[in-house]
């Protein structure tokens, strides 16, 4: 565990290109390379707030997703460099409850909202944050989105 870093006041961006892989038959970036990076920014999110490989493999425990929205705003070329800036839209205890906005340039491509429990993979159970997490988590300023809780419909 990372108990030496600093309180988190902001959640990173995560900035990755759109890899050859990535595009489908109809030339541009497959819905299941979305939600692979938006999975990049979870996990840079984990890492920022403690949550990272040290932490796992020392306590067990992990965030698990457990629901998610996805929202296709644009098509995505090849080559194009993806920025996905994460907002923390509520927290408790035991969860998490993310925003993910994927842009290129200034243009927002893609949404993502997540909620994510905190479990304990040994017992199979939901459990709190430890107390240094919970601090970094509460540090964060909480935005919503105004997209944030749409239904499908």
């Amino acid at each position: 565990m990372t108990g030496t870093r600093p309180p988190a006041s902001a959640l990173p961006d995560c900035v990755t290109d759109v890899a050859d892989e990535w595009i489908d038959y109809n030339g541009h970036m497959s819905e299941a390379y979305y939600v692979l990076v938006f999975g990049f920014a979870t996990d840079q999110v984990m890492d920022h707030l403690g949550l990272d490989t040290g932490y796992r493999e020392s306590t067990g425990c992990s965030l698990y997703t457990v629901e998610s929205h996805i929202r296709y705003l644009d098509e995505v070329s090849l080559g194009s460099r993806l920025r996905v800036r994460a907002q923390l839209v509520s927290a408790g205890p035991k969860k998490l409850h993310l925003a993910y906005e994927m842009l290129v340039g200034s243009a927002v491509v893609a949404t993502e909202e997540i909620l994510a429990l905190h479990v304990d993979q040994g017992q199979g159970a939901v459990v709190p944050f430890p107390v240094a997490i919970a601090d970094r988590i509460e540090a964060i300023a909480v935005r919503i989105p105004d997209w944030s809780g749409r239904r499908i419909g």
